[in-house]
């Protein structure tokens, strides 16, 4: 039988909420941080999860902290502000950090952590909420060998794909691609949604035209939804986040030195929108957004 672990978690939002019902699920004792940001928590609670009050007693009882808030700044903060996570922490125990980071930052955090005595993994996530719930979520790992291979079996209890990516980074750092690559084509077949529309097309044959083409594909079925009768929830991740995790890619790009005439385009796009007050809405509305005089 697998090592049940004690864990504690720091963001118990839309994907946080379901890898906590995950790890209970598979037997590891939960505690986690009380916040405005939660989901309901009942469920967690009548299985056997505490609330804490602070990120330091979240720590101080906990094996392994997994993080799962909105991104860097987030991050820093939970670690490292007063009360923070860095406060409690116990000799050995490993921070998974689940969040969308700045890679540059990720290893920064590492370092300081193992000053401390802790360890550190990046295990950035792929797919929905839906998954979440699940524990059919993909992982995108940066970490050592021997510590991926430690934590793969607690890693697996919420989780489908696990991809070990390289060392501290690599997960964030692949992570940024592949939102780079999803939300580029969001914006993409948004924007040629919008067109077709206003070309008098039906959406009808726009969709059978691209998904029996080179349009086919995970983002053109996530938009799908929305295209057809106007239900953004086959993609309930938001303008601002989309505009957020872009603007991180711009920046490691940045850092690398790399091509990024396509990044900034994408940016300037998403950054318009949320310039217009839409950071709010799900991602799929874009289309509609664009569609607008």
């Amino acid at each position: 039988m697998s090592k049940t672990y004690q864990v504690g978690m720091v963001g118990v939002g839309l994907m946080g909420h379901g890898i906590a019902a995950s790890l209970l699920r598979a037997g590891h004792r939960l505690s986690f941080l009380d916040h405005p940001g939660n989901q309901p928590v009942d469920d967690l609670l009548a299985a056997g999860a505490v609330s804490r009050s602070s990120a330091r007693e979240v720590a101080a009882d906990a094996e392994v902290v997994i993080l799962c808030v909105t991104g860097t700044p987030q991050v820093e903060s939970v670690l490292f502000d007063a009360g923070g996570v860095l406060e409690g922490l116990r000799a050995g125990a490993v921070v998974v950090d689940c969040s969308t980071a700045i890679p540059r930052s990720t290893e920064t955090i590492a370092g300081r952590l193992a000053e401390a005595g802790g360890r550190f993994m990046d295990a950035a996530m792929t797919r929905t909420p839906k998954e979440a719930a699940e524990g059919r979520l993909n992982l995108i790992v940066g970490a050592s060998d021997e510590l991926f291979r430690e934590l793969r079996p607690l890693l697996e209890s919420f989780s489908e794909h696990i991809t070990h990516g390289g060392p501290v980074g690599a997960g964030h750092k692949l992570k940024l691609l592949h939102n780079f690559v999803s939300l580029g084509f969001t914006a993409v077949l948004a924007e040629a949604a919008a067109a077709s529309r206003r070309a008098g097309i039906d959406d009808a044959v726009f969709l059978e035209v691209l998904g029996n083409g080179g349009g086919g594909g995970v983002v053109l079925e996530r938009l799908r939804p929305f295209i057809v009768s106007g239900d953004p929830s086959g993609f309930r991740f938001s303008l601002a986040n989309s505009l957020k995790d872009v603007g991180y890619y711009h920046a490691m790009a940045e850092d690398l030195g790399a091509a990024r005439g396509v990044a900034e385009a994408i940016d300037a796009l998403y950054r318009d929108i949320n310039a217009r007050g839409h950071g709010d809405r799900l991602t799929p509305e874009l289309v509609s957004l664009l569609g607008e005089s």
